[in-house]
């Protein structure tokens, strides 16, 4: 497996993940094994606090790769491409450190399924989004378009693939924020640096909270979060927190 399809370099505690797949970052097989491996590979090392997931060139992802569709034949190959293909999407939200989507330009199908997997989602003004399966004789990211649109709207995306401009998803508060295509990168960077600056341990359970209070009641969420509160008071990073607040200086995390 070539690691260029996917680029992974870290610098200052910050992971930049680059799709590099000439010429429209179409996602195969290939891209989804790196992906996965590098998110996973992310958690466990301790000099990367938090990721940036962008695209090379102009374009974020046009979607699957069409020339690399399974046979329906083989008994099967379709299961294993629709494992692997739910797993590219749960590494980055499984992944214990933040990721922010930095999406240069189109971010289509499997493209769009990447950025809505990530933590924060910043575009450029020049980005569009759509779901176009119904045009290629597929259908899918129902559940992804349900969470982030009214039922009515995600259906209709889902029937028409409709492209969507960054400002418009703006709008709608799908995205946190919109830049021009050479700011883009520096402030999802800048982003990325704030994070970094905070508790390694602090923002694992806070990720960790995030996506596990989404599937409870309110109720059990509140708990649960508090259960986390509790586990993290107890740390040297948290008591550092406090001591630096008081004394009115930035703390020394030790991601312990």
């Amino acid at each position: 497996m070539s690691s260029d399809v996917v680029k992974f370099e870290v610098a200052d505690h910050i992971g930049l993940v680059t799709l590099n797949r000439p010429p429209v970052n179409a996602v195969n097989a290939e891209v989804r094994d790196r992906i996965i491996q590098i998110f996973d590979h992310a958690t466990d090392r301790d000099d990367v606090r938090v990721l940036v997931l962008t695209g090379q060139g102009k374009i974020f992802s046009a979607g699957a790769d069409l020339k690399q569709r399974p046979d329906p034949s083989i008994p099967g190959a379709y299961w294993h491409h629709n494992r692997i293909t739910r797993e590219t999407g749960n590494a980055i939200r499984e992944c214990a450190k933040p990721v922010i989507a930095a999406v240069n330009g189109a971010a289509l199908g499997a493209g769009f399924g990447l950025m809505t997997s990530c933590d924060i989602m910043m575009a450029s003004e020049t980005a569009y989004f759509a779901m176009p399966e119904i045009d290629v004789g597929l259908a899918g990211g129902a559940a992804m378009l349900n969470e982030f649109f009214t039922r009515s709207f995600a259906r209709r995306l889902m029937f028409t693939g409709d492209k969507l401009p960054a400002p418009e998803l703006y709008r709608l508060g799908v995205i946190d924020s919109v830049w021009s295509p050479d700011e883009l990168l520096p402030a999802a960077m800048k982003m990325a640096a704030r994070i970094a600056e905070k508790s390694p341990l602090g923002i694992k359970y806070a990720k960790n909270s995030c996506n596990l209070v989404e599937l409870m009641p309110p109720r059990d969420a509140y708990r649960f979060e508090q259960n986390f509160t509790y586990e993290l008071s107890k740390t040297e990073d948290a008591k550092e927190a406090r001591t630096a607040q008081l004394e009115k200086r930035k703390p020394v995390f030790k991601g312990r």
